[in-house]
């Protein structure tokens, strides 16, 4: 991520603007001050860290709230080391030209973006785990008026297969870099006609780390039409059968099982187990029937709460880092900042396989999410109701 570090920061006045950047407030900590920052639109934190030790300070982006481009930040740390330090030492604020810079449509930079996206889409595929591209790219090409959603983890393999489709102009591809499991919960119910899971780590010796599970298998038939299928592909009989198993726990479904089925396009994974003679599994399920749509008007439990001047001082006395676990959720206090009156707490939060982390205000004025709130999973709405109750312990 571009940085610099400096000798000397000069006094910073705020609110500050210039070249269409702008510094609107400052947090400060115990050796890490917040710098909130606008550009077209978008917020973020620049981070000023104190190295006492070799007296140097350190200027980068925040991680967790940084900007869609990396041109963005590139150009807040330039305009804020133009006027705002002296003294130099080194810096790594260039872009790596090598990489997709250009915002491409093919690309959402997070889930809202999809979920704007896939308004009024008469069919939906999703893809976790593309890899290559190969399977994707041919879904696409078979089905220009499908809507086909791609998940990767690997923003290398976002990029390339971004690079390819626009290169054969297929415009009926969405790629995200996320875990399946938070964008099946975002989702719609009855949204989806097919979920592709194709070749995915088998981790044979340690089950609790695959995609599949019971939870997994629930949003995957809360998503899927009444016509939908779940597809799964693999050169493990352990996952296949773990999967199989899973998805068993319903009272109604069909599976659909084939075994070493050449199809009309092989993924050069798949190509090299055939070299192998290992066998290839295919386990389509079926007929979860219709779902319940999701409940949108349910609150985060911090939307209404308000502290005086007292109590504020009591929950910056005693807040410490600490982990809350819950069955199926986390709660994590990470850092407290203080700004003008209020305070401002970073919070990592969620399920236990994909995070959220965020910031909250408290001020007598009530408590709010500095950024976008998070989405109303059940885990997270479980996280912020004891983010309520531990925050009350704190007053008292």
């Amino acid at each position: 991520m571009p940085n610099f570090k400096c000798k000397t920061l000069k006094e910073i006045q705020l609110p500050f603007e210039k070249e269409g950047v702008e510094f609107l407030w400052m947090a400060k900590g115990e050796n890490v001050d917040l710098l909130f920052t606008r550009i077209e639109q978008e917020n973020f934190f620049l981070q000023i860290k104190k190295d006492v030790k070799n007296h140097t300070w350190l200027i980068k982006g925040e991680k967790h709230t940084k900007p869609s481009q990396i041109g963005y930040l590139q150009k807040a740390l330039l305009v804020f080391k133009e006027n705002f330090t002296q003294d130099v030492v080194c810096e790594a604020v260039a872009l790596k030209h090598t990489r997709l810079i250009q915002k491409t449509p093919l690309i959402a930079n997070d889930l809202k973006e999809i979920l704007e996206q896939i308004q009024d889409k008469k069919q939906i595929y999703i893809e976790i785990g593309f890899g290559s591209g190969r399977h994707l790219l041919y879904q696409a090409r078979q089905n220009p008026d499908v809507l086909i959603i791609g998940i990767e983890i690997y923003t290398p393999a976002l990029e390339q297969v971004a690079k390819l489709a626009l290169s054969e102009k297929l415009n009926n591809i969405l790629l995200i870099e996320t875990d399946a499991r938070l964008l099946l919960s975002v989702l719609e119910s009855n949204l989806v006609d097919k979920i592709f899971l194709h070749f995915p780590v088998p981790w044979d010796k340690k089950p609790h780390r695959r995609v599949v599970g019971i939870n997994f298998a629930n949003e995957c038939a809360r998503v899927l039409k009444e016509s939908g299928q779940f597809e799964l592909r693999t050169d493990s009989f352990l996952y296949f059968d773990f999967t199989l198993e899973t998805f068993l726990n319903f009272s109604h479904l069909k599976a659909l099982i084939k075994k070493n089925e050449n199809l009309e396009i092989s993924s050069k994974y798949e190509d090299r187990w055939k070299r192998q003679n290992k066998d290839i599994y295919d386990l389509i399920i079926s007929g979860f029937g219709w779902s319940e749509a999701l409940n949108k008007d349910q609150k985060f439990a911090i939307e209404e709460l308000c502290f005086d001047s007292k109590e504020l001082k009591s929950i910056e006395e005693k807040f410490k880092n600490e982990v809350f676990k819950g069955e199926d959720f986390f709660l994590h206090f990470e850092k407290m900042y203080l700004k003008d009156e209020s305070l401002l707490i970073k919070i990592a939060f969620g399920a236990f396989y994909k995070s959220e982390h965020m910031y909250i205000n408290l001020s007598c004025n009530g408590v709010n999410f500095v950024f976008d709130k998070p989405f109303k999973t059940k885990e997270n709405l479980k996280a912020i109701e004891k983010l309520r109750e531990i925050l009350y312990s704190y007053t008292k």
